[in-house]
């Protein structure tokens, strides 16, 4: 199953955290997860048993990787490259507090002071989804909101800044994957 046209990526994001409940950009602060986050996190087990991941990769954050640890994975191999977008000055602020000074401001259309940049994501982004097409069976990948959502748009052959168009709730199980030759969503915020 390495053609790329059979590959199969799962997708889970993190279980909540007291910043994700409130909406306030986190990247590289390592919150723990909440315990309805936790709760959340053991149930997505149930959810992913049936399936044989050739390769489990999660972020380096904590929060991903008590998803995966809580979700029957505690071997998943950590990869960098799926590390949250790095909010430079915006971390810990939400959406609407950074608006109070950039009208219309969003992660996709606009710059994170100190932070990546859209092609500095894509890029990383970029190597996750040549992995995931290279292994030799269906991957699982844990993650975060922003992040996955850009490659998701990367798996589907978009900018990273069309992740835009998916929204993505904590612990939920998203699967991607082929019809014929075109990659596609299988399954969303599941």
């Amino acid at each position: 199953m390495s053609d790329g046209d059979s590959a199969e990526v799962w997708v889970v994001r993190h279980g909540e955290t007291e910043w994700s409940r409130s909406g306030r950009h986190t990247s590289t602060t390592d919150l723990p997860l909440l315990p309805e986050g936790e709760r959340v996190a053991r149930g997505l087990g149930d959810r992913l048993a049936g399936t044989d991941f050739a390769l489990v990769l999660t972020s380096p954050r904590a929060r991903a990787r008590a998803t995966a640890t809580l979700a029957g994975h505690p071997d998943a191999e950590v990869d960098p490259d799926l590390a949250e977008w790095a909010y430079g000055d915006y971390e810990g602020i939400t959406t609407p507090e950074i608006r109070q000074s950039v009208p219309g401001w969003t992660v996709w259309s606009h710059p994170c002071p100190g932070g990546e940049t859209a092609r500095d994501v894509q890029q990383r982004l970029d190597r996750v989804v040549d992995r995931v097409r290279a292994a030799a069976g269906p991957v699982l990948v844990f993650g975060h909101g922003h992040a996955l959502r850009a490659f998701t748009a990367r798996w589907l052959g978009l900018p990273v800044t069309e992740g835009r168009l998916f929204r993505l709730d904590t612990a939920t199980v998203s699967v991607l994957g082929h019809e014929r030759e075109s990659p596609v969503v299988l399954r969303w915020n599941s």
